[in-house]
């Protein structure tokens, strides 16, 4: 479970003040040099943005050693510094200066460095005083490697884990707490964040059965590796000191940076939506539905949201006010108004959703929230459905767009849609969000079968 984490606020500020000395620094020192400041700017800050994704020059993790963070630093500042240099026989009116590049560069690598070491020292210092911010974790399996692991863990406190306990199929000692049905419930008992795993512990068929339980319940599973070969596009490779750990990454939305980038296009997006379409389409509409039925413009529904927590998912009412408001609609609903239908059809009635993602409740892209009953129903029966809680639900979604939505009818319907969201969350990318939106509002001219 993810309780109160510093990297949560502490990270994307850090991004932010970066970002901000890239974009203030330079007109201190470009002046005179014939450069229209406003484009040189949005070039400097694309240009440090898609560098930064490019060498993951903000994944600095509880582990990350000094030396790494000033190589990515050198790595950065060198390819910063060449595409500056390549601007300037594009953009010929433009004079070159050297010193100006040089000192630019020079203060703003002296401010960042200031920024990322504070920043790292600061969160290590804390958990070394406190003891906060620390994450919970357990090791199943109890060979030489499990108990070197442990050993880190508690010789290296700045590392920020808090070591829970051994627990292990094959031995049996005053060590080990007991097995993987002990485990499973220490781990919701407690709380626990980690699970480091063995892979000599447990068969496939168990370790397939265990990343099902870490998903359902939120927990990160890592391993620890020995002689057996693991492909999969979702391992990669984190050292603690000379320890090698293999982590699973279930989402490239779990990277801060993209979580930050991901959250700047969903303000931006739905202030153009709230200033250019809500502004004179919420008086329209709201005048619309109270002349047909009585009751309020927006109807308000708690679905879950990011980590399952709750929050109240915005509509324009399309329906006579009635009391099976967690009973989805299906074809030909009596509770369904005539401009209810038509707001259904076209998904109109879902653009009150831009406040939710104002709000940060909500994305404009993401798997689409699902009402509490079928949360608590599907939740057991179809696996990898708890990684949709992963991210932040979404205004509309991959499995939207494929004509999956609407009423489920079946098992399979809901199959299919979680097929799509899980599919849509493991292999995220900011061009596919963009194919997502423009799908939608293409779908919306169009009309779906399962819009009503």
């Amino acid at each position: 479970m993810q309780r109160g984490r510093y990297s949560k606020f502490l990270r994307p500020i850090s991004i932010s003040i970066d970002l901000l000395m890239v974009v203030i620094l330079f007109p201190c020192f470009f002046k005179g040099l014939d450069l229209v400041f406003l484009e040189f700017g949005l070039f400097l800050l694309s240009s440090w943005i898609l560098i930064a994704l490019t060498i993951g020059f903000y994944k600095v993790y509880r582990f990350t050693t000094p030396v790494e963070i000033l190589t990515k630093t050198a790595k950065q500042f060198f390819l910063f510094l060449l595409i500056i240099i390549a601007f300037f026989p594009f953009y010929k009116k433009a004079i070159f200066s050297g010193s100006a590049i040089s000192y630019y560069l020079i203060t703003l690598m002296v401010f960042i460095l200031l920024n990322k070491t504070a920043l790292f020292y600061y969160i290590k210092k804390y958990r070394l005083i406190t003891g906060n911010n620390f994450r919970t974790a357990v090791i199943l399996g109890f060979n030489k490697e499990a108990q070197n692991l442990k050993e880190v863990f508690e010789q290296r406190k700045d590392y920020g884990y808090q070591f829970k306990g051994f627990f292990s199929e094959k031995k049996k000692n005053k060590n080990i707490k007991g097995g993987i049905e002990e485990l499973e419930l220490f781990c919701i008992d407690n709380k626990i964040d980690e699970i480091y795993c063995s892979l000599n512990e447990l068969s496939n068929d168990k370790l397939r059965d265990l990343v099902y339980f870490a998903d359902k319940n939120k927990i990160n599973i890592k391993f620890i590796p020995d002689t057996k070969e693991i492909y999969t596009k979702n391992l990669k490779i984190d050292y603690y000191e000379m320890f090698p750990v293999l982590s699973m990454q279930v989402t490239p939305l779990h990277d801060p940076l993209i979580k930050f980038l991901k959250r700047l296009f969903d303000i931006f997006f739905s202030f153009l939506v709230l200033v250019f379409v809500l502004s004179w389409l919420i008086p329209l509409l709201g005048l619309l539905i109270k002349l047909e039925s009585k009751g309020p413009i927006f109807f308000y529904q708690g679905r879950p949201g990011i980590n399952e927590e709750k929050f109240y998912c915005m509509k324009f009412r399309s329906m006579k006010m009635n009391t099976r408001t967690e009973t989805e609609a299906c074809k030909n609903d009596p509770r369904v108004t005539r401009i209810g239908r038509f707001m259904r059809r076209t998904s109109i009635d879902e653009l009150p959703q831009f406040i939710n993602v104002l709000k940060g409740e909500m994305s404009v892209v993401g798997p689409r929230p699902h009402l509490w009953s079928q949360n608590i129903t599907y939740g057991v029966k179809i696996k990898k459905y708890m990684i949709r809680h992963y991210v932040k639900p979404g205004i509309t979604g991959l499995a939207q767009v494929k004509g999956y939505r609407g009423e489920i009818e079946t098992d399979s319907d809901m199959i299919n849609r979680i097929k799509y969201d899980v599919y849509y969350i493991e292999n995220w990318s900011f061009l596919q969000d963009i194919k997502i939106i423009v799908q939608t509002v293409f779908n919306i001219f169009k009309g779906q079968e399962k819009a009503y």
